[in-house]
C-alpha cells in the first residue's frame, strides 16, 4: 500500500555530488493539495528553498533551508479564516540506511538522530510540507478571540427532561 503525498519532488542521492541547490515553488494544484491534506482554508503561496550537502568526514549529509509560506487556517473558536505568514530556517541531518540483517527492530528514542534516506531518495517536497506544518500553530485563534464555558443546566438529570414534555394542566 503506497501513500500518497500531497506534494514531492525527489532526488537520488548521487546527485548530489559536491552540493545540490533547489528552489520549490509547488503549482496551484498541488497547493491545493497540501491545503487539503493540511486541513489549511488556503496555501497562496509557498516557496522553500533547499541546500543539500555531504557532512565532511562522515556518510552523512546536511539538508538546510528556508521555507516561506502565506497560508490561511481556521480559527479554533470562530472557524473564521485566519490569515498566517510562515518564514522559517532548519536544518537536518541525513543519513543513508545501513542493509539490516536481521529481523529485530531496534529503537531509539535519542533526538540527535539523523533522518534515514531509504532507496538512495531524498524527497525534498516531503521535507518541504514537513517544514510547514512545523511552523503552522496547531491550535490556531484569531487575537481577541475568547472562549466562554457555557452555563450548565440547573438539572441535569433525564426526568427533569420528561418533566419538562409534561403539560402543565395535567395534575397526575
Amino acid at each position: 500500500m503506497s501513500v500518497s503525498l500531497p506534494y514531492s519532488e525527489t532526488v537520488r542521492v548521487n546527485q548530489i555530488g559536491a552540493g545540490l541547490s533547489r528552489r520549490l515553488e509547488p503549482d496551484a494544484d498541488a497547493r491545493k493539495r497540501i491545503a487539503r491534506a493540511l486541513d489549511l482554508q488556503g496555501l497562496e503561496d509557498f516557496v522553500v528553498e533547499i541546500e543539500v550537502k555531504p557532512t565532511p568526514s562522515t556518510s552523512e549529509w546536511t539538508m538546510k533551508g528556508r521555507v516561506s509560506a502565506h497560508a490561511v487556517q481556521t480559527c479554533g473558536l470562530t472557524l473564521e479564516p485566519l490569515p498566517v505568514d510562515v518564514d522559517r530556517r532548519f536544518s537536518i541531518q541525513l543519513v543513508e540506511a545501513a542493509p539490516q540483517e536481521t529481523d529485530e527492530i531496534e529503537v531509539t528514542l535519542d533526538e540527535e538522530d539523523a533522518d534515514l534516506i531509504e532507496d538512495g531518495k531524498i524527497d525534498l517536497g516531503q521535507y518541504a510540507v514537513e517544514q510547514l506544518v512545523l511552523s503552522l500553530d496547531p491550535f490556531p485563534r484569531k487575537p481577541g478571540a475568547e472562549f466562554v464555558q457555557p452555563e450548565e443546566p440547573a438539572e441535569i438529570s433525564p426526568f427533569a427532561a420528561l418533566k419538562a414534555l409534561k403539560p402543565q394542566d395535567d395534575q397526575g
